[in-house]
């Protein structure tokens, strides 16, 4: 049985470098892109386990466009999606109520960066092991 694959879309190089570093120490197999477009392509190269996304990319919400589109798409209806975002820090908005909906944010669990190594690799356990349950 091969690793768990990881695909993440960010926009921030130096994140992705970390993100994958972190997630390799755990021998997950880790592939990136950069915008949205590039990170739909992959995902329709190679269907992952795990797709980690972030919601503010460019000039705009293009995760939530992409968590959305994925949503749409049968292909993708057991890959788990974590939104990952530093909304709040930049911007002091926070999510009212509820943060995760199928209407406004289509993804199974939704955390801050900054968020500790050990914390983003438990999340990362926890919806893994949520996917291999169904």
């Amino acid at each position: 049985m091969s690793a768990p694959s990881i695909l993440i879309v960010d926009d921030d190089p130096d994140f992705l470098e970390i993100a994958k570093a972190i997630l390799e120490t755990k021998q997950y197999q880790v592939r990136s892109a950069q915008n949205p477009d590039e990170g739909f392509a992959k995902l329709e190269e190679e269907i992952p386990d795990l797709l980690i996304l972030d919601i503010m990319m460019g000039r705009g919400a293009g995760g939530f466009v992409l968590a959305r589109k994925i949503r749409k798409d049968s292909r993708f209806d057991h890959v788990p999606i974590m939104m990952l975002t530093s909304m709040t820090e930049q911007t002091g908005f926070n999510f009212p109520g509820e943060r995760i909906s199928d209407k406004f944010l289509p993804v199974d669990d939704y955390i801050e960066k900054g968020i500790k190594p050990h914390a983003l690799l438990e999340k990362v356990e926890l919806l893994l092991a949520r996917k291999n349950v169904n």
